[in-house]
């Protein structure tokens, strides 16, 4: 696998999702990453700690030239638990659980996380902005409603399918409402 085809295709998804999803600073955007399947494997099988290097690493360099936080999810064996920087848990109030990942409990993204943050910790839950899914590792459960889907430029990363996902706030009233 290429690392510096991964970098330059994760760099141009990113950029392209924070345009679209019109993410501020300040707020949380969360990863969910399968470098099984960006290696060509099916998820869960092949893990690459340095494609979670990469790919981590260049989400995290553009998110913070723009303030915005990143929350990287595990996989299932992990509950989908998220690492975040303790400043994130306690600035949001989210609930901290104990568990330190690993490559094949956690996945290439949190262990490259864990590395790359400065106090990182694993949180439950986040409510995020926006997200980037690569992989198809189901980050739903962890964007605020109601969500929108978004393309990415690219479809794949890799050999891994691409989606995003922004949200909006819901609308309410009846007939009356104006938006």
């Amino acid at each position: 696998m290429d690392l510096k085809e991964i970098e330059k295709q994760t760099r141009i998804d990113i950029i392209d999702v924070i345009e679209k999803s019109n993410i501020k600073s300040g707020q949380i955007f969360v990863l969910g990453l399968s470098s099984s399947e960006v290696n060509g494997g099916v998820i869960g099988k092949n893990s690459s700690a340095e494609i979670g290097q990469v790919i981590v690493g260049t989400i995290y360099d553009e998110l913070s030239k723009r303030n915005i936080f990143l929350a990287v999810q595990a996989c299932e064996h992990l509950n989908r638990a998220l690492l975040v920087e303790r400043e994130v848990a306690e600035k949001f109030n989210l609930e901290e659980v104990s568990v330190i990942p690993a490559l094949h409990a956690g996945g290439s993204g949190q262990v490259a996380a864990f590395k790359l943050f400065n106090d990182p910790v694993e949180v439950e839950h986040v409510k995020a902005f926006a997200g980037i899914d690569i992989g198809d590792t189901s980050i739903g459960m962890h964007v605020k409603h109601v969500q929108i889907p978004i393309r990415p430029v690219l479809k794949e990363i890799g050999a891994a399918h691409v989606t995003a996902l922004t949200s909006r706030p819901k609308l309410i009233g009846g007939e009356r409402a104006q938006y």
